[in-house]
């Protein structure tokens, strides 16, 4: 088992699921089993719809990162609701629905330097405020290219607990697996000054796998 593989505690060659969604799965397949041998044909089906449901929240496939140092990778899947520039830097937001996948990835190699988190309200996660409102748990690195970067996860309205698979001082590899946030939620990324965004608003992005932003030469 390698560094990624103990933080995520999902060994080499398991299936392609997060380890949080095992408990809801056995559960609904407990049920789904008493419910097919007392024949309730209405709640079997209903129990099998939420068990699919299930298994394609909790699904966590494996994703080809590009090799570039100087790329700020997108550490959700989901829809860019923000991507914009300012004095100090960019911003770009990503809103996960329930059907994206949830398992978050760091955006570039490097060490985890500060990692806070605020509880908070759970209003609908593609609104503004819940940048500032909601549950969250913020994650700041220094890169191994010298930039400081940060992103934070937010709980959104169905989303109920966001999950750190580091710590403070973990060094991590860009697209490596680094948390989740169950049912619905966004992740905020914190881009320094020098980078040009490769996104806009609206486009679908895949984490570990699609470039945010670019350092310029």
């Amino acid at each position: 088992m390698n560094a990624e593989q103990a933080l995520s505690g999902r060994p080499r060659g398991a299936l392609p699921l997060a380890r949080e969604g095992w408990p809801f799965i056995f559960s609904l397949l407990a049920v789904l089993g008493v419910t097919l041998w007392l024949c309730w044909w209405i709640a079997a089906i209903l129990t099998a719809v939420l068990t699919a449901f299930t298994l394609n929240f909790f699904r966590d496939p494996e994703r080809n990162t590009p090799a570039r140092d100087n790329a700020y990778l997108a550490p959700a899947d989901g829809r860019v609701i923000r991507a914009e520039h300012s004095d100090t830097g960019s911003r770009v937001d990503i809103f996960m629905n329930v059907f994206n996948v949830h398992v978050n990835r760091a955006p570039m190699s490097g060490r985890l330097t500060h990692m806070q988190y605020f509880p908070g309200r759970f209003i609908n996660a593609s609104f503004d405020k819940a940048s500032e409102h909601n549950e969250r748990n913020r994650m700041e690195m220094e890169t191994d290219v010298g930039q400081r970067i940060a992103l934070t996860q937010i709980a959104g309205l169905l989303a109920r607990r966001i999950v750190s698979y580091v710590s403070v001082g973990d060094y991590v590899s860009a697209g490596q697996r680094v948390g989740m946030i169950r049912f619905g939620s966004r992740v905020d990324c914190e881009i320094p000054a020098g980078f040009e965004l490769c996104v806009g608003l609206g486009q679908q992005v895949k984490a570990g796998e699609t470039i945010l932003a670019e350092k310029n030469a």
